[in-house]
């Protein structure tokens, strides 16, 4: 029987990202995924900027294709792909869809999830992950006071297996068997309709692109569908059918969209949920949910299901490393839980109270205000035990600039120099806790304790026109704490005090040092 620290479940894009990221911090874990490698058929395709400033920071972004500066995403109705343009539709009424580009070192990226997904792998791997291809989860024991038992098989040859984990990660799907497994439930609109997809190789409409719209709503008398691409000349088509279509049937189906004469070979054909369904809770004892698993969502323009798991594992990934290496207390992992899955549920809400969406909903359903893509990709508040100052009298989420490096919200993204070399603040944040301040007398009170201390002005230098005070809302003689994941922990506007040492002391896991 082998036993590993961390077994993950599920090998697409959630679980490769768990991998990676527990890989980077020298976590041993096993890998588990019934398929023999990425779909045939890619799903996701759109990944954001804080996406890849996570693959910036484990040092796989070069290796990701980013959009160019000043890219959008834009949508058009249209009769079909070789028609006039009807009308062009906003993600958020009255907004712009595209994000402001000095929010964030790094631009989204366009890469289709079977091209990203090897990517992944492979940096895991390199770091040292062990991957089981090939193989699935028949079971498992699971008791709070003692490791997971995994009952696994062998596709290719049959064989069972076991493997014990202290920690395991359910990233294995909207259909989890581990969630149900659980008992754990969900909540949401729920189920709403089937829809199929087609994906074919179409070089001749590639040229449709030009304009800068890459999606397409096809609104016929007959036929609605969507049609998009990956950019690789692989486009797909979307459509509602309650009944499986013939490949005669999906031919014609691709001419009505295509509009045009155009050469075309079909690839596979999918067909998926739309559903919104966000699990009540994100954890039960030793099991975190993640991904799929915890929070069905369909595709929006937002980023609100891929990006949403890959920012659940890089939530997850240091409260993993600090436990299993006897930094921090096993409660660090319950905040897990706290902290995600109401972000599950604010992108439900954020999703289905948009126009893309809200139609399909009944009457039950109650929208919420519309928050703006800067807030919702960059000013998402994360509230917890771990995170001091951040109440329940504050919004779920605001521009940067209302927030102001309010505790609960990621770093905000300066160019500062260090070294002699421009590099971006959140270039500083990934591996440790990090105090930054101006004020020097701080180190004195700090040098002990397991974090990283940051003087501004000597270690690194802002631009001239900004001040730390200015940017995090402090004093001069203040302080700020950054998690090992980016997010604010703690602040004080002052110099330091016997409550701001305790303060430290909790959220770094260490105990209190008489000063």
């Amino acid at each position: 029987m082998e036993h590993t620290p961390v077994l993950i479940i599920g090998g697409s894009l959630v679980g490769l990202s768990a991998s990676l990221f527990l890989a980077w911090r020298g976590i041993p874990h096993i890998l588990v995924e019934k398929h023999f490698g990425s779909a045939l058929h890619p799903r996701a395709m759109g990944f954001t900027e804080t996406t890849i400033e996570h693959y910036r920071t484990v040092g796989i972004a070069d290796s990701i294709p980013q959009a160019p500066k000043g890219a959008r995403l834009r949508r058009v109705k249209v009769k079909n792909l070789s028609s006039e343009w009807i009308s062009e539709s906003d993600w958020t009424p009255g907004q712009a869809i595209d994000r402001s580009d000095d929010l964030s070192p790094c631009r989204g990226a366009a890469i289709a999830q079977d091209k990203l997904e090897p990517i992944l792998r492979n940096a895991a791997q390199e770091m040292g992950a062990k991957h089981k291809f090939g193989c699935e989860l028949i079971n498992f024991d699971h008791h709070t006071e003692q490791p997971i038992s995994a009952r696994l098989r062998d596709r290719k040859s049959g064989e069972e297996f076991e493997i014990t984990a202290d920690f395991m990660i359910a990233a294995d799907g909207a259909t989890s068997s581990i969630r149900e497994a659980l008992s754990i439930t969900s909540s949401g609109v729920g189920y709403l309709k089937t829809l199929n997809s087609v994906l074919f190789y179409c070089p001749e409409a590639d040229h449709y692109l030009e304009k800068g719209v890459q999606q397409f709503e096809i609104e016929q008398e007959s036929f609605q569908g969507f049609l998009t691409t990956y950019g690789d000349s692989r486009w797909v088509l979307i459509f509602e059918n309650d009944n499986v279509c013939s490949n005669e049937e999906l031919i014609d189906l691709v001419k009505c969209a295509l509009g045009s004469e155009m050469s075309f070979n079909i690839i596979t054909t999918g067909q998926w949920e739309m559903a919104g369904r966000i699990a009540d809770k994100y954890s039960e004892g030793r099991v975190f949910l993640a991904g799929d698993s915890a929070h069905q969502l369909p595709p929006t323009r937002g980023g609100f299901g891929a990006n949403t798991g890959i920012d659940d594992v890089w939530n997850l990934a240091w409260k993993l490393e600090r436990v299993i290496c006897g930094v921090a207390d096993s409660a660090l992992l319950d905040t897990y839980n706290t902290e995600r899955q109401p972000i599950g549920w604010l992108r439900h809400q954020q999703t289905f109270s948009r126009p893309d969406y809200a139609h399909w909903v009944d009457e039950d359903f109650e929208p919420d205000i519309l928050l703006s893509n800067d807030a919702m990709e960059f000013g998402q508040l994360v509230r917890s035990s771990q995170i001091i100052g951040a109440g329940p009298e504050l919004p779920a989420a605001a521009l940067p600039s209302e927030w102001h490096g309010h505790p609960g919200t990621r770093a905000p993204h300066i160019w500062v120099m260090k070294d002699n070399i421009r590099i971006s603040l959140l270039d500083l944040f990934g591996q440790d806790f990090v105090l930054l301040t101006e004020n020097g007398a701080w180190y004195e009170y700090v040098k002990e304790l397991p974090l990283k201390f940051i003087q501004i002005g000597s270690d690194i230098i802002f631009p001239f026109d900004l001040s730390f005070g200015e940017l995090f809302n402090t004093e001069a003689k203040g302080a700020t704490l950054i998690r090992p994941d980016g997010i604010i922990a703690w602040q004080s506007h002052s110099a330091m005090s016997e409550s701001d040492l305790n303060d430290i002391c909790r959220l770094v896991g260490k105990k209190h040092l008489n000063k």
